[in-house]
């Protein structure tokens, strides 16, 4: 039995249109992309309920503080009222 190869899949080579980020790190240990690109894609993930989106729960993302701020506001002001 010949023994199976698994490849990372990174997207067709020169891609239009997709994610546009900048990765670092020779094994790309982390990218900065723009939230306009991977919102969009995550919301209909998300939507979807795709199960891969589990394998990163617990992963960390840095956001600016104006986001995080904003984000707190909308989540203060969105609970239910009593």
């Amino acid at each position: 039995m010949s023994a199976t190869h698994l490849r990372i899949y990174d997207g067709p080579p020169n891609a239009t249109g997709g994610v546009d980020g900048t990765c670092s790190g020779s094994v790309r240990q982390s990218c900065t992309v723009p939230l306009v690109d991977i919102l969009p894609l995550l919301a209909d993930a998300v939507q979807s309920e795709r199960t891969w989106l589990g394998d990163f729960e617990d992963d960390e993302i840095t956001i600016s503080m104006d986001l995080y701020e904003v984000i707190l506001a909308y989540q203060h002001f969105r609970r239910p009222s009593a």
